[in-house]
């Protein structure tokens, strides 16, 4: 019986609960026995912690369809020193066994670690920067239980219901690491909104729409800024060629420069005349283009070098926004929410645009935008072809622990389980542009892992270890 099947005989007020218990293991494929993996010596030098600990595992979740079984994995140094099963136990090391490693989980939506009064917002632009407004040590038994839920980092916005809410951070939720360790990147995203309904009231359709245009100018804006700067550089290479060119003709005149420049003095003193000095015309440097940081901020995201993540739901604000945007070639777009996305599931494949989703049902609290919610949504999109990631919600920060609680949901109604765990783990990673430290297991990456005694996101699977930047953090003790 397949799974959905099985599911469908559920009844609804266990439909829950059986989305995590019908979750199976992750299947590994058949490969050769696993060589050691090991890090250069040197390290990296940011990493402060000095704790070193061997994992010895009866299956490692490399990254989603690759895995190995019973290796050792060295963490050292905040980072996987080592991986594989000739990993030698250096003297006195602590060692730890589990069923199952695995990435920790990234939430790309979260409102964990931002004060109430920066998430709400509404004044934001778009050099407003998060990583100003997170304490990292704030909301600490929040963190902690996230951590114990297995979500080792996130994605937080202030002004996220803002039109403009400014750069987001990707931080990590050990709330005992330093501010330096704890931001993974301060710069992750650009984020925008298109369409919300703000102040207890929907929004005028003619309203979105100006929103949806707004969007296009900004972005408009931030390549004209761009183009600006190209220019200048240009114009500054030629300018300064130009210039070495006139001082090398110049040098190769000079003799003969002062020779006529002897002859013509001395002539105006026989003639009683003022000598009139020879004016040479200098080519006007170009001039530097003023500093914008709000356009700079949009130039990054306009030329992809930011994903920029806008919320919106509805299918004509959605069509609008893919229309408004495609002119855009580098853009990388991540739309968030997209209660409606179905409607324009092909285009979302032929753009390769992400869709945030956060899985849940709507509620008669919901604002007007949120009216279609469904936890099917993220399984029906993935079917579809577009790629899904999962996110709480980034507004009420107690989610970011229930994210694999949810994520499971998600699979109970259509998600296939393996696409739920890369949303969690490298895709998040990739979306982010944190994949060269978070998102996989993979020796000279942060050591942000989970230690679990059963197959991930499994109901009857518990995590045991969580390490945050090589810090053992969550044990069955605490």
């Amino acid at each position: 019986m397949s799974r959905r099947s099985t599911f469908n005989r559920v009844a609804p007020n266990r439909v829950a609960l059986a989305a995590l218990a019908a979750l199976s293991i992750i299947a590994a494929p058949a490969g050769a026995e696993p060589a050691t993996r090991t890090a250069p010596d040197d390290g990296d030098p940011a990493a402060e912690s000095s704790e070193q600990y061997l994992i010895n595992a009866g299956r490692v979740i490399v990254r989603p369809g690759e895995v190995l079984e019973n290796v050792r994995i060295l963490v050292r140094g905040g980072s996987i020193a080592a991986l594989g099963r000739d990993v030698e136990a250096p003297e006195g090391i602590e060692e730890i066994s589990g069923a199952v490693v695995c990435a920790g989980f990234i939430d790309p939506w979260s409102a964990l670690g931002v004060d109430a009064g920066s998430l709400r917002d509404q004044r934001t632009e778009p050099a407003t920067r998060t990583a100003d407004a997170i304490d990292v040590h704030g909301q600490r038994h929040l963190r902690r239980e996230a951590l114990r839920a297995g979500v080792v980092a996130a994605r937080v916005q202030a002004g996220g219901l803002a039109r403009v809410g400014g750069v987001g951070a990707v931080v990590r939720l050990n709330p005992d690491l330093s501010a330096a360790e704890a931001l993974v990147l301060p710069d992750a995203v650009l984020a925008m909104s298109v369409g919300l309904s703000r102040g207890g009231g929907a929004m005028d359709v003619f309203d979105r729409q100006g929103e949806v245009d707004r969007v296009r100018g900004a972005l408009d804006s931030g390549l004209a800024y761009r183009q600006n700067e190209v220019e200048y550089r240009y114009d500054l290479e030629e300018w300064e060629k130009a210039m070495a060119e006139k001082e090398a003709d110049l040098e190769k005149d000079f003799k003969k420069a002062k020779k006529d420049r002897d002859k013509g003095l001395a002539k105006a003193e026989e003639d009683d005349k003022e000598f009139k000095e020879k004016k040479y015309k200098e080519d006007k440097k170009p001039r530097k283009p003023s500093f914008d940081s709000n356009k700079a901020a949009l130039a990054r995201a306009a030329h992809g070098e930011l994903p920029l993540v806008v919320q919106v739901h509805r299918a004509a604000e959605l069509r609008e926004l893919l229309k408004a945007t495609a002119g855009v070639d580098r853009l990388r777009l991540v739309l968030a929410g997209a209660t409606e996305a179905e409607s324009v599931a092909e285009t979302l494949v032929e753009r390769r645009v992400s869709v945030l989703v956060a899985p849940s049902l709507a509620r008669s609290d919901a604002r007007d935008e949120w009216a279609g919610a469904d936890l099917g949504l993220a399984g029906r999109l993935e079917q579809a072809g577009v790629e899904v990631l999962l996110g709480s919600g980034g507004e009420t920060p107690d989610l970011t622990r229930d994210l694999p609680l949810l994520a499971a949901s998600a699979v109970g109604h259509g998600l296939e389980r393996e696409a739920a765990f890369e949303a969690l783990t490298i895709g998040a990673a990739r979306s982010l542009d944190v994949a060269d430290q978070l998102g996989t297991v993979e020796v000279g990456k942060s050591a942000d892992i989970l230690v679990l005694d059963g197959a991930p996101l499994l109901g009857t699977t518990s995590v045991q270890y969580v390490f945050s930047a090589g810090r053992l953090v969550v044990t069955p003790q605490n």
